[in-house]
């Protein structure tokens, strides 16, 4: 898995051993940026569920102000901070153990603070409802905040969760992009 553009073009990203964790295809990922285009440059990114890395990273390197990453597994943490590492942008990137599935509060509420937020949760978990909910009560979304959140197609996601929006939606093979408004 490699960052598609931007910045760190071509830069080889750290995996996850196992099928625990399941990376966004480069062909989504590209796909998500190409629609995205627009919001990346200079935002707040919050990536949920963030395995990885790769879609933070990739909007860091697309000119993302800043990223924060949040995963519950301490081998997806420890992927992260060490592809992080790798792309040298400790000052714009920060990672978070935590469940997100009980809540989001290990983040500040005080000021909000993201423009884009994606969230990849586990298919066909029942992750996307809560999540979004706890998203919306911990007020750290900029108004008009996009969320874009990949999941499986048998896992279809509607309008007005929590005060979002559904706006677009994309379909590659069994996975879905769902685009969301605050």
């Amino acid at each position: 898995m490699r960052i598609i553009s931007g910045d760190f073009k071509g830069k080889k990203l750290a995996s996850l051993r196992g099928t625990a964790t399941r990376p966004t295809a480069d062909r989504v990922r590209e796909s998500i940026f190409n629609i995205r285009a627009a919001e990346i440059q200079n935002s707040a990114v919050l990536d949920l569920f963030a395995g990885t890395g790769a879609l933070g990273l990739e909007a860091l390197s697309r000119g993302a102000a800043s990223a924060v990453f949040i995963d519950s597994e301490i081998p997806a943490v420890k992927t992260i901070q060490k592809n992080i590492d790798n792309c040298r942008v400790n000052n714009r990137a920060r990672v978070i153990r935590w469940d997100i599935r009980r809540n989001l509060n290990c983040l500040s509420p005080a000021i909000p603070v993201f423009d884009l937020v994606f969230m990849d949760p586990p298919y066909n978990a029942n992750f996307m409802t809560v999540t979004l909910t706890h998203l919306s009560k911990q007020g750290v979304l900029k108004h008009n905040a996009s969320i874009i959140v990949e999941h499986a197609s048998m896992e279809p996601i509607v309008s007005g969760i929590a005060g979002f929006e559904l706006t677009d939606q994309r379909i590659y093979g069994k996975t879905v992009v769902s685009f969301l408004r605050r």
